[in-house]
């Protein structure tokens, strides 16, 4: 026997669109989207292409479910547990950071110079050095991370995508050893002042210790280049910033001893990157 169907695919984009709007959603439309596809099994081009399809009850349920955690302003990444980052698409949850656009202008970068060995610092989800295995498949790449429960999941992140065995990840922030040619970071950057002001989805959800750096915002990068400092350093360095932070980190790149720094705008116009050479 055919399962019951609960409505089309328009009357329940329809009513989740509204009640997410009504929310103070800022996608509402794309997020019930995205959820429908995820509830349903369909993709997104399948829903468009058929609206008056229809959903089953199961399907309408665990869509039902997933729009209510929205509604609380839990993060769409968190609810389906996968998010695309490149070409690859990686497994998150509440223990690492939702990937965003803006870092991979940390993976361009490693894409012009094609370097041999590559560090990424506070890898989190493992999205970067993922994404730099996947690309530049002669590069060594370590990833690195404070955080041991981070680390599991950037792992499975590695094997899912099948990078594992050109990927080494190791608990700290730089393991001993001979410097790399390219050290990419996107660390805290997110001062104590800013995080109460930062969407519910962030604030409530997304892990506060990936996030904050401090009172100015800029400390554990300046943490990072001090430790740097006590051995040779890699032949080139990019960090992630956060908005008007890009000046003052040049000065601490600058004061690391690199000579040749530039600074790297984001899609939104914000110097989003900071590069040391």
């Amino acid at each position: 026997m055919a399962a019951a169907v609960a409505a089309t695919a328009r009357d329940a984009l329809s009513a989740a669109t509204d009640a997410l709007a009504a929310a103070g959603v800022e996608t509402p439309r794309l997020d019930a989207e995205v959820l429908l596809a995820a509830a349903s099994g369909w993709d997104r081009a399948a829903i468009a292409a058929s609206p008056e399809a229809g959903v089953s009850a199961p399907a309408a349920r665990a869509f039902g479910e997933m729009v209510r955690r929205r509604l609380k302003r839990e993060p769409v990444a968190y609810i389906t547990g996968s998010r695309g980052f490149r070409n690859v698409e990686l497994s998150v949850d509440r223990r690492v950071l939702i990937p965003r656009p803006e870092t991979e202008l940390l993976v361009e970068l490693a894409l012009e110079l094609r370097p041999r060995t590559v560090l990424d610092v506070g890898t989190g989800s493992g999205a970067v050095a993922i994404a730099v295995a996947d690309e530049i498949p002669r590069a060594e790449v370590t990833a690195t991370d404070r955080s041991s429960t981070a680390l599991d999941l950037a792992r499975a992140n590695a094997e899912r995508n099948r990078v594992a065995a050109r990927t080494r990840f190791v608990e700290g922030t730089v393991p001993p050893g001979g410097e790399p040619d390219l050290l990419l970071a996107n660390l805290p950057y997110v001062s104590e002042a800013e995080w109460e002001r930062l969407a519910p989805e962030i604030r409530k959800f997304e892990p506060r210790q990936a996030l904050v750096a401090g009172p100015r915002g800029t400390e554990v990068i300046a943490a990072l280049l001090a430790e740097l400092g006590s051995g040779p350093l890699p032949g080139t360095i990019a960090f992630e910033v956060g908005a008007g932070q890009a000046d003052e980190v040049t000065g601490l790149v600058r004061a690391a001893g690199y000579t040749d720094i530039e600074s790297r705008r984001d899609l939104a116009g914000i110097e989003r990157v900071v590069i040391g050479r």
